[in-house]
């Protein structure tokens, strides 16, 4: 596994040395000690979700003000681009983001640790998106920032308007949204 850094040090993309001939391929998705020697620290997974979405879906950009959520993101069919925004306002990067493309092609994973917001857009014509999570899912804490906030200025790999649930279309501007300290 390769450990490819981004612009904000917090967040990681993870690619899988892959083992692959005429009948298929073989990879090492997740290794607990070889992923806490990679981030730097004790991580415990509670939940492991699954969402399939069609072309231009557009999820979040989501977070939990309370029970928050470090995740480790992969695409196992179709292709996303996947977004990580820094929420916590004591952090030199705050509102600053980076963006990866996941795909089950590229087979790459994309960490970010409790205190960003999350988001991603379907690329494909479909893409079934799995991630852990380092807490449970906790609806009444659960929070939105708008995809479109001009201050992000989130290059979303697309020319398309999204589709957006209700939750996302009501999501806040970072500037009024709550934040970690």
């Amino acid at each position: 596994m390769k450990i490819i850094p981004t612009s904000i040090p917090d967040v990681l993309i993870l690619e899988p040395t892959v083992f692959g001939d005429d009948r298929g391929f073989f990879f090492e998705s997740f290794n607990q000690a070889w992923f806490e020697g990679a981030v730097g620290r004790k991580v415990h997974f509670v939940q492991g979700n699954h969402s399939r979405s069609v072309r231009n879906v557009l999820r979040g950009l989501h977070y939990q003000i309370k029970q928050p959520q470090g995740k480790l993101v992969r695409v196992v069919h179709g292709e996303v681009f996947d977004v990580a925004v820094d929420i916590r306002k004591s952090s030199p990067t705050f509102g600053k983001w980076v963006g990866e493309i996941l795909s089950a092609e590229n087979k790459k994973q994309l960490w970010m640790p409790e205190g960003f917001a999350h988001g991603y857009v379907v690329l494909s014509n479909s893409a079934d998106f799995l991630y852990k999570t380092t807490d449970y899912w906790a609806p009444q804490h659960e929070r939105c920032i708008i995809w479109n906030d001009l201050d992000l200025a989130i290059d979303w790999h697309t020319a398309e308007k999204p589709m957006l649930s209700v939750k996302d279309q009501q999501g806040k501007f970072l500037i009024h949204a709550e934040v970690f300290q």
